[in-house]
């Protein structure tokens, strides 16, 4: 009795694990691969996204640092056979309990830049060796200053060209010549070589599917979204790369300028001579308080630190600059014009 509640608990333990396992993001999410990637898959998204987030190119940036750490783990556990089985099936706290069992440490031994070494050749900032590929496809896409200000994601409907076998296996057009070679006076050589024609048994068929794009706070115009390998396809080569461009949506309450943000709010005569209380609504709806007791000028404005976007991959946030318009009334009458002179004569 007491073996089986041992091992109802051992189970239970497992299933815990794997659920916090599945809750935070998983290796093949930091890689952008899907669980379904092979090794190839993963050594090339790994070069990529260690070349863009290497410490060499975002000194002081501990965003990027961390990010960094995190790509070296995920390829350290999904590049061995063993553990990325192990992962796949329990998780962390799986690759934990292999290793508290003598089945070798997370880290095997190799740290960071050993791992990245070994695609570059020792050199931190060599570039990756050139490979076939098909044409890269890149769409502009539109992000609201919500999703900017906040992170958010977005689902955009894809239509590519898929690589399909044509009617009948696929078969390669490779052929056996026989050829002579004249070794010596009389004396020949029978040379045997294999001549291969591009197959010409597949097709490209139209399909459509749905991507979805994550946005992370305080992305800025122009930076990508990439998604390796999901371009234009290639016969006997490697696809291009889907890139999502983020270009800021225009916005009816706020204009973007890099981190800050700028806003026009108009307000009375009266207000600007006396003072006024006031709050306007950010983008996450949040109230800020602009309120001025003096007198405020026409197109007068107003710097509020640390008011503005996000920066990407930093606590940090710009700053929001609120303009003011004055509205002027459009007719006085007599009684106001002397009232008004009484008081500022």
């Amino acid at each position: 009795m007491a073996h089986r509640r041992s091992k109802l608990l051992l189970i239970l333990c497992i299933y815990s694990y794997c659920l916090i396992s599945l809750a935070a993001k998983s290796y093949y999410d930091i890689l952008q691969v899907t669980k379904s990637a092979s090794d190839d898959q993963i050594k090339r998204a790994y070069r990529k996204l260690a070349l863009k987030y290497h410490p060499d190119k975002n000194q002081g940036n501990e965003e990027a640092n961390k990010k960094f750490a995190e790509i070296n783990n995920a390829y350290e556990v999904l590049s061995d056979g063993e553990k990325r089985s192990i992962y796949d099936r329990y998780g962390e706290e799986g690759l934990k309990q292999h290793a508290a069992n003598g089945g070798g440490s997370r880290s095997g031994g190799m740290n960071f830049q050993d791992i990245f070494s070994s695609f570059f050749g020792g050199g931190p900032m060599e570039e990756e060796e050139k490979i076939v590929k098909g044409d890269d496809v890149i769409i502009e896409l539109d992000a609201t200053l919500e999703d900017l200000y906040m992170g958010g994601s977005l689902k955009v409907w894809r239509e590519k060209n898929v690589l399909k076998p044509a009617p009948g296996k696929r078969r390669c057009n490779c052929r056996n010549e026989v050829y002579h070679k004249q070794i010596g006076p009389g004396m020949f050589q029978q040379m045997t070589e294999q001549v291969c024609e591009q197959c010409p048994n597949v097709k490209f068929e139209r399909e459509g599917y749905f991507v979805t794009v994550d946005i992370e706070k305080g992305m800025q115009d122009g930076q990508e979204v990439v998604f390796y390998e999901d371009g234009e396809p290639i016969i006997d080569g490697e696809a291009g790369d889907l890139k999502f461009r983020i270009r800021t949506a225009p916005h009816d309450r706020f204009r973007r300028e890099g981190n800050d943000l700028h806003t026009t709010v108009t307000i009375t005569l009266v207000q600007a001579l006396v003072g006024f209380e006031k709050t306007i609504k950010h983008l996450d709806d949040h109230l800020v308080d602009i309120s001025f007791k003096g007198i405020t000028n026409p197109k007068e404005v107003r710097k509020f630190k640390g008011e503005g976007m996000p920066l990407h991959f930093s606590n940090k946030k710009g700053d929001l600059y609120v303009k003011f318009e004055v509205l002027f009334p459009t007719s006085l009458t007599e009684d106001q014009k002397t009232k008004i002179k009484a008081i500022l004569d």
